[in-house]
This record gives structure tokens, sequence and C-alpha cells, in this order.
């Protein structure tokens, strides 16, 4: 009874697993031949050492390696002295110990199950290399010939018998320069700066300035010049910061062989038990079917046979624009006028002196366009007393507008700053290729400039979540739009943001048309990508807010809080595709003229940028706005609440200062990108970047010619409420497919809405839309009635088939 059973076991179905053991045994070949090149490397290592040691003993045994009566001296005997006299002697010389790097890198990526296509640059390179280390050593064949190898001779004599010694020198010279360039990423900026950071090391610190006049009474015991080491910061290069982007992406081998369905076999519902008949009429024994078993968990399968999902694959050929597309200045930097800043010094203490206030210490920290003087007052100085003379010690210094500090956040300081009468320009190029900027670990970085201390300011999007800009008009807020989006186009590939871009004036965003294709975003059916129609901006708002209410549906599905975990759970294949999930770009809203807006549409723009800026920052979605007219009606207390992060150029009063900022000091600024930033504490000021048309176009026009999308990123379709922009004449020949689907489900459930259809028909937005449409055209659900559902006027099934019959008779 027993081998009964055993025989009915045995003759079950094939293990589902099967497919998961035909992998193992493949990674098991490719472990073995990795291993079997690594030891092959060592072969080679081990003969050419030996060949330099025995070579002349063991040349006679290379032509007779048959013979076994021949004794050879080389470590790994005849087969290591063929194999060195090949390489060394026949072939390229002492280049030939890089061709044991390449078997014992190749070996190792096998060994290690990486991907074999990233060694191709490094196979290009050390070949590179091996031939011109072979010709460079064939100079000297005549003297030691196992240099260069018999290649590398006849090499030599070939190049020479046409261009002669002189012009092969030069030629390798040439090709030496072209590996230094291109492999080592070595260039004349990159020596100068070597030589300027040694040179810095050992110069020492700037000296203080101690107070020699005489005939003065008051106590000052210290007066010193704070110049940052960045004064003299030099413009770091690309080529210090790049990143091989080909290195890090996750590679797919085999692209048709990607399979997002489980790989486990479903187990059979109901299944009945195997019965083993036995003689015994009464005794009858059942086998349990066994349960399916998942040996590994799916997603960590799929990410281990292909890796992570990469969003830039469809653009895998992008490249970020280069950093000599900025313009470069020549009178950049800061320069010191000791006269100006001793001048100062004296007038800010005597005023300060008249009204009976000493100073224990004042010390000066030099900036683009302004100075700060922190000064310490003797005890017993009341701060409100110093703040109180503003005015008089800007009529002391002849002063454009100063601002008083007091005191200066995390200092025992008061701080006074004062323009500086020949002020220096902050080029866009200094803070891009800044390492602060370049190095910056964050979503969306943005360069906005240089502050007091010389040092890039650079802040995180991504973070605030939402930026306000105001300022009198020729202040350099557009200016300081396009610092925003150049930051972004040199930190973010097209994959991972897109741009809204909203333009009343028609003239200050049109270069970005350039780049549709790879960073804007806008509706279907339009045009232009860059919006310059107040009706328009409507429409594109209230399709924002679709859409950050899809990709919240999105995160509540996928259980995350926030748009970087659903990334990066999309990333791992932990969502499916197939169920609506994708990768989600960050949405850049970029408004540049918000009052007029809301002098044409009022509430209407106001109702969803208020939503968009409560509720869109955690599914990526971040607001630009700026005005050039920051009064209460414009900016107003719902806009302010959801505003946190604030910058403030030049207004031309103090009432404007505190609706921007909530307190004074934008109407102390000199102009020209002086700029105040605000993210909800302390306020720090910032010499704007200066970023040129013919700069921005460089920009756009490089990232223009290369490969982009087939189109700009479609945004949700949104209807109004008078539903004029949607044409309701459809041929029944043009109708969907699915629409008698459709129907039906809008008549059974008696509710006319795409959303219903969404969930029912699993389709996408502008589908279901389009085939509400249809229904309309047809007579079938009633016309658009804003919050509510649309009615439905058949009223059961037997109707909605009388109908099409209807229809079909007509045709």
């Amino acid at each position: 009874m027993a081998k009964t059973v055993k025989k009915e076991t045995n003759t079950k179905e094939k293990d589902p697993s099967e497919d998961l053991k035909i992998l193992k045994t493949k990674k098991q070949y490719r472990a073995l031949a990795g291993f079997l090149l690594v030891l092959l490397s060592i072969a080679f290592l081990v003969s050419f050492i030996s060949f330099f040691l025995h070579g002349q003993a063991d040349q006679s045994a290379v032509d007779s390696i048959t013979n076994r009566d021949e004794v050879v001296q080389n470590w790994l005997g005849k087969f290591g002295a063929y194999l060195a006299d090949l390489f060394i002697y026949r072939g390229f010389g002492v280049a030939s110990f890089l061709f044991v790097k390449l078997i014992f890198l190749s070996g190792a990526f096998l060994l290690l199950d990486l991907p074999i296509r990233k060694l191709k640059n490094t196979w290009f390179w050390d070949l590179f290399a091996i031939t011109i280390i072979s010709i460079l050593f064939g100079f000297f064949a005549t003297t030691i010939p196992e240099l260069g190898g018999t290649i590398g001779y006849e090499m030599n004599l070939f190049f020479q018998d046409y261009i002669g010694k002189t012009g092969t020198i030069l030629l390798l010279a040439f090709l030496l320069i072209i590996y230094l360039i291109f492999k080592i990423k070595m260039s004349p900026d990159a020596v100068k700066t070597f030589f300027e950071k040694k040179s810095k090391n050992n110069s020492g610190e700037v000296a203080s300035m101690q107070n020699t006049s005489t005939g003065t009474d008051y106590n000052l015991e210290e007066f010193a010049i704070n110049e940052e080491e960045e004064i003299e910061e030099p413009i770091i290069k690309t080529s210090q910061f790049e990143i091989n982007k080909e290195a890090l992406k996750p590679t797919i081998e085999n692209a048709s062989e990607i399979n997002l369905e489980p790989t486990i076999k479903t187990p059979v519902l109901q299944q009945e038990p195997q019965r083993i008949e036995t003689n015994d009429e009464a005794f009858v024994i059942e086998v349990a079917n066994d349960e399916d078993v998942m040996e590994e968990n799916l997603a960590a399968k799929l990410v281990e046979d292909f890796g992570l999902f990469d969003p830039t694959l469809e653009l895998s050929n992008y490249k970020f624009p280069t950093i000599d597309l900025l313009k470069e200045y020549s009178s950049v930097g800061i320069t010191i006028n000791q006269e100006e800043l001793e001048e100062n010094k004296n007038r800010i203490v005597e005023t300060l002196r008249n009204y009976k206030i000493d100073i224990a210490q004042i010390k000066a920290t030099v900036g683009p366009s302004v100075t700060l003087y922190e000064i310490v007052p003797e005890a017993g100085i009341r701060i409100s007393k110093i703040k109180s003379l503003e005015d008089d010690i800007a009529l002391s210094l002849s002063a454009l507008g100063i601002r008083i500090i007091a005191p200066i956040p995390g200092k025992g300081t008061i701080g006074i700053e004062v323009p500086n009468k020949n002020p220096t320009m902050v080029p866009m190029k200094s803070v891009i290729s800044s390492a602060k900027f370049q190095e910056a670990e964050m979503e969306l970085p943005i360069a906005l400039g240089k502050t007091i201390s010389n040092e890039t300011f650079v802040v995180d999007l991504a973070k605030m979540p939402h930026l306000l800009m105001a300022g009198a008009t020729g202040q350099g807020k557009s200016v300081g739009l396009n610092a925003v989006l150049t930051s972004i186009l040199y930190k973010k590939h097209p994959a991972e943001v897109k741009f809204v871009l909203v333009d009343p004036k028609k003239v200050e965003l049109t270069l970005f048309n350039k780049i549709e294709r790879h960073y804007l975003a806008k509706l279907p059916d339009t045009e232009d990508a860059i919006i310059t129609d107040n009706n328009k901006v409507i429409n594109t708002l209230n399709s924002l807010c679709l859409e950050m209410d899809n990709r919240y549906s999105l995160l509540k599905d996928a259980m995350v809080r926030n748009i970087k975990e659903y990334n990066e759970k999309f990333k791992s294949r932990k969502l499916n595709p197939e169920n609506g999930h994708r990768f989600l770009p960050y949405i850049v809203l970029v408004v540049d003229e918000f009052a007029d807006l809301i002098m044409t549409a009022g509430k209407e723009v106001e109702t969803p940028i208020a939503r968009l800026a409560q509720l869109a920052r955690a599914i990526g979605i971040h607001l630009i706005i700026a005005t050039q007219r920051p009064s209460v009606n414009v900016i107003t207390g719902m806009i302010k609440a959801n505003f946190p992060a604030r910058i403030a150029f030049r207004v031309t009063s103090k009432i404007d200062s505190r609706t921007i900022l909530d307190t004074g000091g934008a109407d102390q600024l000199i102009g020209r990108g002086d700029l105040l930033f605000s993210n909800g504490n302390d306020l720090v000021r910032v010499q704007c970047a200066f970023v040129d048309t013919p700069e921005v176009e460089k920009i756009v026009d490089y990232i223009g010619a290369q490969k982009a999308y087939a189109s700009a990123y479609l945004l949700p379709e949104y209807v109004g409420e008078d539903g004029g922009s949607v044409n309701l004449e459809f041929d029944i020949s043009e109708r969907d497919s699915m629409f008698r689907d459709a129907a039906e489900i809008i008549v059974t459930a008696q509710q006319g809405s795409a959303s219903l259809l969404q969930r029912k028909l699993k389709l996408g937005y502008n589908r279901a839309g389009r085939l509400i449409d249809q229904l309309e055209a047809a007579g079938i659900v009633g016309p658009f009635e804003g919050s509510k559902a649309r009615s439905v006027n058949i009223p059961d099934l037997t109707s909605l088939e009388q109908f099409f019959n209807n229809e079909q008779n007509n045709a």
C-alpha cells in the first residue's frame, strides 16, 4: 500500500519553480566563466613577469614547443613562454600588461553578476593606451625590443616612412593629449585650480586692520575685514563634478523578457484531492495537494533580474547643458576698497558717538553689492536706540539706503548693511559651477546667487514647498525666474521634472518653447505649451488640481505618504504599471505676473492656486508666483498662508515690504538683483545671479537639439462649466470601441460621470472624458452640471438596446 502512494506522488505535475532553477543555472555558468577569466589573468601576469627574467633563455624553446625534452625557465612552463612571446615580443611589448587588467575585470564582472557592457568604456580606452604605449616604446626597439614589441616597432617604421620621426612624435603627443583630456579629464583649468589651491593653502590669513587714527577718545578695540576665501574662489568646471550616468544606470540586457506577472503557478480553486483505489472498497486513501510556495519576493526577483526601474532610460543619451554655455564676465570677483571701508567705519563710529553710543568692536564683511559692518556696543547700550538711528547713519554715509539688523540671529552683534559704491555682478556661471550647487543632494536645487559673505546660496524648492516673488518693475524678478529655471535645467533630467509656464506678458518665457517636448507640460489639444492667454490659465490650474487628485489616488493605492516614497517604490518594481501606476515627475508651475491674472480672473484663479498650495506639496507639484504689485488684494491672506518661502526684490514702500515679508527691509534694497529671502524664519540678503537672454537661448538650443519625447507631458483634460471648449459633434463611425460598454455602465448605475467609467473599465481620465462627451452627443447623458453628476436620459438597459437598434436602422 505504501509503495502505491509513492508511485502516485511521483506522477505529480512539474514544479512551477523550474524556471527559477534554469535562471540559477545560467548564473552558475556565468560565475564559472568569470572564475576562469580571473585565473587566466593571473596566468598571464605570471608568464609576463617571468618573461622579463628568463625570456632570452626560453627563446629557442618557443620555436620547438612540441619538443618535450626542451627545458624552459618560465614560471608557467612552455605555455607561459609561448604566451609571453606572443603578447610581449611579437605583440605590444610592455603595454601587454594592460591585457591582464582587462581580463581580470571581465572575469570579476561575470563572477559578481554585474552587467558586462559597463566595461565597454574601459576596454576602449585601455586598447587605445596599449596602442600608444607600444608605438612610444617602439622608438627604443634597437636597444630593448621587449618594450615596444614587434607591433610597436613595425608601426614606428610605418609612420616614420611617411611623416618622419618628428611627425611620429607629434602624432603620439596628440594621441596622448586625447587620452588625458577624455579619459583622465585633465584640462588647463584643472591644473590651474590645483596650483591656486596649493598656493592659497600656503598663504596666511588676511590680517586684521587695527585703528591707527589718533585724536579720538572712544574705546575701539578692533576693526577687521572678514574677507571670505570664496572671494577668489576659482570657477569649478564641469569636469570636476561630472557623474558617469551610464555607469549608474540599471541595465536591461533582454528587454523582451520583462514579465511583470508572478512566476508562481496560480493555485487551482476547489481542486479535488487525489484518490488511490485499493482492493478494499471500504478503504479509500486521499492524498492532499501541495500548496504553491513562493521561494522569494517577486519585487526583489524583478530587481535582481532587471535592476531598478530607470525613468531616464527613454532619453538615456540625454546630455545636461555644459557650463561653458553660460557667459564668463571679466570683472568678476570682489574688489576691496580700503579707503571706502575705512571712511564708512569712521562715519558709523562718529555718528553713534554723537548719540553717546560707544563701540567695543567692529568688523566688516565685504559682499558683491553690500558690505556688512558688525558692531558690538559697550555694555548698557540699548539695541532699540541703535536701530532708531537708521536714517541718521544713512545720512552720514550718503548711502542709497542702509539696513540695520539688531541683533544678527545667532551672533552677539548688530549688523549694518551698507551698499558698495561699485557693486559687483554675480554671473550665473559662478554659482552653477560652485561645489555647493554641483554637490547639492536636493530634489529641486536652486542657486539664487551669493550672500554678503560671498557664499553661493542654494535652496531646495521641494522643501519650501512654494515660492512667492515680488518687487517693483525692473528690479530683477524676470532674471530671478530665469535663474530658478536654469538651476533646475542644470540638475534634473527631463524625466524627473516638468514645467507649466504662465506668461501673461507673452515675451519673458517664450524662449523655453524650444524645450517643449523635453521639460514642458500642457493641456491636450493645445498648440503652445507656454500659456499667454488668461482664459486658458483657469483651465490649466483646474487641470493641475485634477492631476493632484489623480496622484493622491495613486499614493493611496501604493500606501505611501509622498512622491519621493512613491517613486522609490515604483523604481523598486513594487508597483504594477498595469494597475495605473507610473513614475511621477515633479511639476513646477511658474506664473510670471500674478497681479494681471487676479485682475482678469479673480476668484477663478485664486481658488485653484490656494488649493494647490495647500495640498500639492506631497505629490510633487510646486508653485512659483511672481508679481510686481505686492498689495493685499493681490497677495491675499489665503495666498500668504500657504507660501512660507518668499523673495522680495526692491519695493517702493514699507507697506509693500510688510505685505510680502511681514517686516520692513525690502524698501531699503538697492535694486538690480538685490533681494531678501525668507523661509518662515530669518531674512537672508542675496545678490541674485545674473543670467542674460542670450545665455538662456544657448541653453534651450542645446537641450532642444537633442532627442526628445514624442510630445510634451500631457495634463488631464478639464472641461469648464460652460463646456464651450468641447465639440459635441461626433460621427458614429468615430465612436470609441468601448462606447457600448460605457453606455451600459452609465445606464445601469444611472450616474453619468467620467470617474465611474475609469473605475469600471480601468481607463485613463482622458479616454473616460471623451466617452462622456460622446455619450452626451448621442443624448444618453445630460450636459455638464458643475460638481453634480450628469443626468442619464435612458432609464434601463432595454431602452438602451432599443436606442442602439434605432440608430442602426437609421444608419
